[in-house]
């Protein structure tokens, strides 16, 4: 069988939201959607099943596969409903949905139900993709606190660029959501990962931990520690002794500038690691840290064994995880951690106990 595997550290990822719970006012939602950035929404899920407040999902089928797998908590729609029809789902299934456009408000008014929802009502304070604008969000509010379709409301928004400490935006986001709603006695939701990290005096009812829970740190420097869970891995499978001014890879991208002794890995861009990270992002071997040389190919990538000379075919090889930080990786490919988590695929699946 194929080396390649990502092995995931359940025990990890508890302590990932335990680290977030104490950063949170109160309640935090675990974020599983895509799959747990690429981890196995299932199985995240069910390790945090004691833990977890609640989890959030992009959409109905996410939600759908984590009922049928038994998680009964609470499950957010962050993406909301797309057709009127899902709402049957939705109410059988006891799902809370994000509403962020008048149409889909217009939907819930018009149904028929046997029991209220739980809405999420999404205001605009400045990310530009989806809710409601500011003027516009008290009779928002106003229209669900008068459906009958409706059980309780919770209001929140969604922070663009609260992993940047040195700009205002995220303090006059929290400022327009809290004219917006001033007045309005529910619950907020406002904290993703870098509010809960960086932005200590913004605290919300329920935050919505999402990559601090897979090991990644979203805001450099921060002193709070969250572990790695998954560790990308492969071995060697074939070894290439070069002399010095032979190119490496496709495009010869890289042409030694020494004697060179380099490893092949069974791992490519379809496993998910990224095309295009550069000659000199590093890799582990064997616990020894190295470098990867040349251009990713599909299915193979080149790394430089010339100072381990203990490393041959068979040797275990770490793309990120334990030894090296995905961030490094992200930060060499030009990328960021939640894609490369995301694009995970192929490699098997291994889960530690927890």
């Amino acid at each position: 069988m194929r080396p390649a595997r990502a092995l995931i550290d359940l025990q990890a990822l508890r302590h990932n939201y335990q680290v977030a719970k104490q950063l949170s006012a109160d309640k935090a939602l675990a974020v599983v959607k895509a799959d747990a950035y690429g981890h196995g929404a299932v199985a995240c899920a069910k390790a945090l099943v004691d833990l977890a407040d609640g989890f959030a999902v992009a959409c109905l089928e996410e939600a759908l596969e984590l009922r049928m797998a038994g998680i009964a908590q609470p499950i957010v729609l962050l993406e909301g409903f797309f057709s009127a029809d899902e709402l049957a789902l939705i109410e059988a299934n006891d799902l809370w949905c994000v509403v962020h456009a008048e149409w889909q408000l217009a939907i819930i008014e018009q149904a028929h139900l046997t029991r209220p929802l739980t809405v999420w009502l999404k205001m605009d304070s400045g990310m530009h993709r989806v809710g409601f604008f500011a003027h516009e969000y008290r009779a928002a509010w106003q229209r669900l606190q008068d459906s009958n379709n409706v059980a309780s409301i919770v209001l929140m928004s969604h922070f663009a660029r609260a992993d940047e400490l040195d700009c205002t935006s995220t303090d006059e986001q929290y400022q327009l959501f809290q004219d917006a709603s001033a007045g309005i006695d529910a619950p907020i939701s406002i904290c993703n990962s870098p509010a809960l990290v960086a932005w200590p005096h913004i605290r919300s009812d329920w935050s919505r931990p999402g990559i601090i829970l897979y090991g990644s740190q979203p805001v450099p420097g921060s002193e709070q520690q969250f572990l790695p869970v998954m560790s990308l891995q492969s071995k060697i499978i074939a070894v290439r002794e070069l002399p010095l001014g032979e190119a490496i890879g496709y495009g010869a991208q890289c042409v030694t500038s020494r004697a060179t002794r380099v490893g092949i890995v069974a791992m490519g861009y379809a496993d998910g690691y990224p095309r295009h990270a550069p000659t000199g992002t590093p890799v582990s071997v064997e616990g020894c840290r190295t470098q990867l040389l040349g251009r990713v190919s599909m299915d193979m990538l080149a790394v430089d064994l010339t100072d381990l000379p203990h490393a041959d075919v068979g040797s275990a090889v770490e793309l990120w995880g334990q030894s090296v930080s995905i961030d490094e990786v992200a930060a060499c490919a030009g990328t960021i951690s939640y894609q490369l988590l995301c694009n995970v695929k192929r490699v098997v699946r291994e889960y530690s106990p927890y």
